[in-house]
């Protein structure tokens, strides 16, 4: 599962300045941030537990429950919601059988919503993993998740 153990990871990682680097590392390595980890990654850096575990809640690409192969994050933004954005999400709800916070039977895809991913100007948007998609209509979407099936 994991390409790293967690000692290795911490050993990568000795200063406060890096905890969210090593959060975000963790998250790549084993597909969420296992809450047995929080402790242990506090100790390593000094940091109390209740600062580690706010930093690895506040953030939405951070999640304490494994997601899917595919994040994706539809913003909910004011811009994204005055260009009908709930659309956006209904069609998704509908393509993938699932609703937001939740994860197909099959892993591939989670579906989060989250505010603002810095397309405001391209309104509605989500991402996919890494990816940005802008000006989204409801017959888009169907071809958007195709390419990750």
């Amino acid at each position: 599962m994991a390409d790293k153990s967690l000692p290795q990871l911490l050993a990568s990682y000795r200063e406060r300045k890096h905890l969210l680097a090593l959060l975000k590392e963790i998250q790549e390595v084993y597909g969420y941030l296992p809450g047995e980890f929080i402790p242990e990654i506090a100790r390593s850096l000094g940091l109390p537990v209740a600062e580690v575990y706010g930093v690895g809640t506040f953030y939405s690409f951070l999640s304490a429950r494994l997601q899917g192969r595919n994040v994706i994050r539809v913003c909910k933004s004011a811009p994204c919601w005055l260009k009908n954005c709930e659309l956006i999400v209904e069609t998704l709800k509908r393509e993938l059988g699932i609703g937001p916070g939740e994860t197909t039977r099959d892993g591939r895809f989670s579906l989060q919503l989250t505010n603002c991913i810095g397309a405001c100007d391209q309104a509605p948007a989500m991402m996919i993993n890494d990816t940005t998609y802008v000006d989204l209509t409801p017959e888009k979407i169907p071809e958007i998740l195709g390419g990750y099936k």
